[in-house]
């Protein structure tokens, strides 16, 4: 953690809705005129495409059938913790683009499933953005956490995970119901190891839950919207928060626990920016003091 080169940190699963949050924090950073550093987590996965397709065959020839994105072997974990330390200290670090799409490609000019080169951080920043899978990871080799001033999880409820995930990689990659089901069976073990206990890392929580019928996600036929859900936003310490304010600014919203707050999921927007706004300023002031 650092007062003069602050790092927030969005961690979220795959098809958990991570790229939707960081929408938010861009608007908020553009209103407060924040210049921030990015980081995608998929810049830090070890190998591009074809090789992560040779790496699994490899790894299914020696037994080993749930190699995937979300382990610490596919992944640059401990550079990862060096760029964050490094930021932390002196403002400066490095990352790449993982390159997705048709679109990606022709706007980097690499091809779909590479890496674009490393590039240096802008200079003079006032806070390093993280999202993506490991932003709060903690294993026997790095502590990634330690290094973030503020650390959000977003975590569907796993059903609607699933479905969210299956409908991107149909629509986006054009991979099969069947296919998507392959890789979410491949991925639990590192699922439970690598993901889930971030979450118990994290200042904030937001947990969208759907109130219509998600039971057999691999046959849904949309994703419940956001009138379709609740989401539970988890404080890690509520000391000092303005839980009345809250009630009263968001709409049919409640209290659950002591440290946790349900609203509806049309108003996710507005209690996002409610709730990050006043951290991310606090964050900036203190570096601002501290120069």
């Amino acid at each position: 953690m650092s007062s003069r080169h602050p790092i927030i940190s969005v961690t979220g699963s795959s098809g958990a809705g991570t790229s939707s949050v960081r929408k938010t924090f861009e608007q908020i950073f553009r209103r407060e005129h924040i210049n921030a550093a990015y980081i995608e987590g998929d810049a830090f996965h070890r190998y591009d495409r074809a090789e992560m397709e040779w790496a699994t065959a490899e790894a299914r020839k020696q037994g080993n059938n749930h190699f995937c994105h979300f382990g610490e072997d596919a992944n640059l974990l401990e550079e990862l913790e060096d760029v964050f330390r490094s930021y932390s200290e002196s403002g400066m670090g490095r990352t790449r683009r993982y390159v997705h799409d048709k679109q990606e490609a022709e706007r980097l000019g690499v091809p779909i499933g590479t890496f674009t080169p490393w590039e240096d951080f802008p200079r003079d920043t006032d806070l390093l953005f993280y999202e993506g899978l490991h932003g709060t990871v903690v294993t026997e080799n790095v502590d990634v956490a330690q290094h973030a001033d503020l650390k959000i999880g977003v975590v569907p409820v796993i059903n609607l995970e699933w479905i969210q995930k299956i409908m991107r990689d149909k629509a986006k990659r054009g991979y099969s119901v069947e296919a998507v089901t392959d890789v979410i069976l491949r991925r639990m073990p590192a699922y439970v190891k690598y993901i889930c206990p971030q979450f118990s890392q994290t200042d904030i929580n937001f947990q969208r839950v759907p109130t219509v019928d998600t039971s057999n996600p691999f046959v849904a036929r949309w994703i419940p919207t956001a009138d379709e859900s609740l989401v539970v936003i988890r404080y890690c310490d509520p000391r000092g928060i303005d839980f009345p304010y809250l009630l009263s600014m968001i709409q049919m919203s409640f209290m659950s626990r002591a440290n946790s707050i349900v609203i509806p999921g049309g108003m996710l927007d507005l209690a996002m920016q409610l709730i990050l706004t006043p951290h991310i300023m606090k964050l900036v002031e203190r570096k601002r003091r501290s120069v």
